[in-house]
């Protein structure tokens, strides 16, 4: 395990990493030095074709993140907090396009920032004693790490309008239950749960996984033809590769693929 300026920790395990935000005495929130550790892990990850996937977690047993740093935004002159902004706003952009899935675990409180780390990612599973919510609107401000547009895209413009207008906070079941999380379970399985997804994201190809989520993600953002236009773009990239080769091969012998990412 190695650590960036000490807020962020790094691990290896199972084809995956995990970062984990090593902040715990101020639970796990964002500051500059926080947002930059994440920022470099992110950049080195586009090209580790040998991790397949991405796991976000706290450290501790109570808190996710809790969002921005107060302390530190307390002494933020309004242009360093617009910088912070931009910041943040650009650093979930390359957490949602980096080209392997992301999965965040919830295992505790995560609201304002630590909401948009978890929106940001591809897949959410969150422990029992979680905490989520965008709670800005109770400072006076508006989420602005991507909040206003993730949080509706996935659970709904009606639902996501109530929660951000009223700062409301969610405990894992609602949560669940709105589709914010695709999983929830109790807070000693968190990892495990998020390793199994591992597993099965590990039986698939590569190539066909990076591009699958590429085409989601575009295609969502435009109307249906053109999202078709998207995924035959998408599925072109995989037609030439060897993965596809042996997938054929492997299911004519009845045996598990090899897959290589070529």
């Amino acid at each position: 395990m190695t650590t960036q300026e000490n807020v962020l920790l790094t691990k290896e395990q199972n084809n995956a990493i995990i970062l984990t935000l090593n902040r715990p005495k101020v639970m796990n929130s964002i500051n500059f030095a926080l947002l930059n550790a994440i920022k470099n892990e992110i950049e080195k990850l586009w090209y580790r074709p040998d991790i397949r996937a991405v796991i976000i977690t706290g450290a501790g047993e109570k808190s996710f993140c809790a969002g921005a740093d107060l302390k530190e935004r307390s002494t933020l002159s309004p242009d360093k907090v617009k910088k912070f902004i931009l910041t943040i706003r650009n650093l979930l952009t390359m957490v949602q396009n980096l080209n392997k899935p992301v999965i965040s675990a919830i295992n505790g409180i995560a609201l304002g920032g630590g909401t948009e780390i978890a929106l940001a990612s591809d897949i959410r599973i969150a422990s029992n004693n979680a905490t989520m919510g965008l709670t800005e609107t109770r400072l006076a401000i508006i989420p602005g790490g991507g909040g206003t547009q993730r949080l509706p895209r996935i659970i709904g413009i009606a639902k996501a309008k109530e929660l951000i207008f009223t700062g409301k906070r969610i405990n894992a079941k609602e949560a669940f239950n709105i589709n914010l999380v695709n999983k929830i379970c109790e807070s000693e399985d968190l990892m495990d749960e998020c390793m199994k997804m591992v597993d099965m994201i590990k039986q698939t190809g590569p190539i066909a996984v990076e591009q699958a989520k590429y085409a989601i993600n575009y295609g969502i953002e435009t109307d249906l033809n053109t999202g078709l236009a998207i995924e035959s773009n998408a599925y072109q990239v995989t037609i030439p590769t060897k993965d596809r080769i042996e997938g054929l091969q492997a299911f004519k012998e009845k045996r598990k693929p090899v897959y290589k990412g070529e």
